[in-house]
């Protein structure tokens, strides 16, 4: 089977793509160095000619809720029109656990992905998952002042984004679910303590104390709003052996 896989050199679509490509699939890495911008619709029609199934693990950082939502819906739409001129049979998202329940700042963008997604004209499957384990070492860079680097305090269920990735290529290559099983990491875990922790593996002399930060969203996930619920599909790497194996 051949499928496409937009934002295929970042966290989780390199991920997807290796694992479609060990399964004996084409696999195809969309991106802006092939050529492709979802935001802009710019190569998707050419970049799309033959695939059967696309997975979109298109990101954008950013905490402002107008900025995610432009974003999100702009490139959706793009996907969504190309997709279906295409002859795409299945449309993979991937989303994440809990924007339903919080849908604020960069979340509002994913709420409105999804919508556009399930009321678009191409059969499609929305995979949410938790954050991932490297989700504390972008906070760890981005909440820096110099020496000080802040670790939120916030209730995480982390999982690997190899896992991620390899599930979204499992989910691609079957039938349209709709709504998919979840998936998470195999712990609760505290943000601030991840945060912490990863600054430990550093050779740099920091300070990294545990804030609560205002906003509705960093209460969300303080309240927990971000653990699945149910049962969802579990992945096995640990936080601490994520930890390990990027100290090996």
């Amino acid at each position: 089977m051949l499928v496409a896989v937009v934002g295929g050199t970042g966290t989780v679509g390199a991920h997807a793509v290796r694992a479609l490509r060990d399964k004996g699939h084409d696999a195809v890495a969309l991106s802006r160095a092939s050529g492709v911008d979802v935001s802009g619709g710019v190569g998707l029609d050419d970049a799309l000619v033959g695939v059967e199934a696309v997975i979109d693990t298109t990101n954008v950082s950013t905490l402002s809720a107008k900025a995610s939502v432009a974003f999100f819906e702009a490139g959706t739409r793009h996907l969504l029109t190309a997709a279906d001129r295409a002859g795409v049979s299945h449309l993979v998202t991937l989303s994440i656990v809990g924007v339903d329940r919080m849908p604020h700042d960069y979340y509002a963008g994913k709420v409105g992905q999804e919508r556009l997604v399930a009321g678009g004209a191409v059969p499609w499957s929305i995979v949410r998952a938790t954050q991932f384990h490297e989700f504390a070492a972008q906070i760890y860079r981005q909440a820096a002042f110099g020496p000080l680097h802040l670790a939120p305090r916030a209730r995480l269920q982390p999982v690997a984004a190899a896992e991620v990735g390899a599930y979204l290529a499992e989910v691609a290559v079957g039938a349209p679910q709709g709504r998919a099983q979840e998936i998470a990491g195999p712990l609760e875990e505290a943000l601030d303590r991840m945060v912490q922790d990863y600054a430990g593996t550093l050779d740099e002399k920091v300070w990294t104390p545990s804030v609560s930060l205002p906003g509705k969203q960093m209460k969300a996930l303080r309240d927990g709003l971000g653990l699945p619920v149910g049962e969802p599909r579990r992945g096995y790497q640990t936080y601490a052996e994520w930890l390990t194996s990027r100290r090996a």
